[in-house]
């Protein structure tokens, strides 16, 4: 035990309990505490719901602090993670809250982020939904050492991903959060032992990830074919890029591309067949494969159509 490596974990969301399961799975690692989000109030009866980090820690009888604000409690944060110190390295992966220097500090080599960008590409909030709407062709995942600016820290090791306008960002965040996890096995245990060092960051290629706002998944449909259809696939299935028919809000999780000449005004809906929704765009149109009406499930396109009691013209 004593030959371990100490680690307290800093996660919350399923993104996290990738690289907490390859920590807790491998025997170089002793993770001794986890600290994630409080509980929060989810679905119709708005019950409280344990974040997917707790629910792993607590399968695996791993101690969970639940800080609401390690800024406004820092002492007290620091004596009840101390109780179960000493650590030799923190883990870092989307935490949702920013730590101060003083806690940055207590692991004897720092805290480790796993952040799903190419930094210094995307930091910030939402790398993976920013990259693809942004059209790149190439993503990732970084080991970076942590410091007080936002993701500016020093990167040891990175992992490269192709993406396309096909991607989603349920498929790439999947990839991403097993990248992570891999990453973790192959380099935090020389991280610790001083046999890997992080290179500083470019000060050339900065951007900035920020929350994607409700206002901002509304799509235009205006806008070129292929933009249309990174921005669909971006958001799918969170938070979902939707428009409004009839009054009502239709998420649109997956689509692609129609060639098409026809004097139709951008955003008109129109049936190619029977069993098939397509939108007019600008240079030319986008067939929507899965949708989700206000008050229904998410189906398939042919689905929502059978459910249609009356025709339609455009979105609004």
């Amino acid at each position: 035990m004593s030959n371990r490596i100490s680690v307290i974990f800093f996660g919350t969301p399923d993104f996290a309990v990738c690289g907490l399961q390859a920590l807790v799975e491998s025997a170089e690692y002793q993770v001794r505490c986890v600290v994630t989000q409080s509980d929060k109030a989810a679905g119709r009866g708005k019950e409280l719901k344990a974040p997917a980090v707790k629910r792993f820690a607590s399968a695996h009888n791993i101690p969970c602090l639940q800080p609401k604000s390690i800024r406004k409690s820092c002492p007290d944060f620091m004596t009840q993670a101390e109780s179960f110190g000493p650590f030799d390295v923190g883990v870092v992966i989307a935490f949702g809250q920013i730590l101060p220097t003083t806690v940055l500090e207590m692991p004897a080599h720092g805290c480790i982020n796993v952040h799903a960008s190419l930094l210094p590409r995307w930091r910030g909030a939402a790398p993976i939904q920013r990259c693809l709407l942004a059209g790149d062709t190439e993503t990732g995942v970084c080991l970076m050492r942590m410091e007080a600016g936002l993701d500016t820290g020093p990167v040891y090791s990175k992992h490269s991903l192709a993406v396309t306008d096909q991607t989603t960002f349920g498929s790439l965040h999947d990839e991403l959060a097993l990248a992570g996890a891999n990453l973790l096995r192959r380099d935090l245990q020389r991280i610790v032992r001083g046999e890997l060092h992080a290179v500083a960051q470019s000060e050339q290629g900065v951007t900035y990830a920020a929350k994607i706002s409700n206002e901002e998944a509304r799509i235009d449909w205006s806008r070129p074919g292929h933009e249309i259809l990174r921005h669909i696939h971006g958001l799918s299935p969170f938070p979902g890029a939707f428009s409004i028919l009839d009054g009502k809000r239709l998420k649109i999780f997956s689509a692609q591309l129609l060639e098409t000449s026809s004097s139709r005004p951008c955003g008109a809906l129109f049936q190619p067949d029977p069993s098939r929704l397509a939108v007019q765009v600008n240079d030319g149109a986008v067939e929507l494969l899965e949708v989700q009406i206000e008050g229904r499930k998410r189906c398939a396109t042919s689905d929502f159509l059978r459910g249609m009691k009356k025709g339609f013209s455009e979105f609004c």
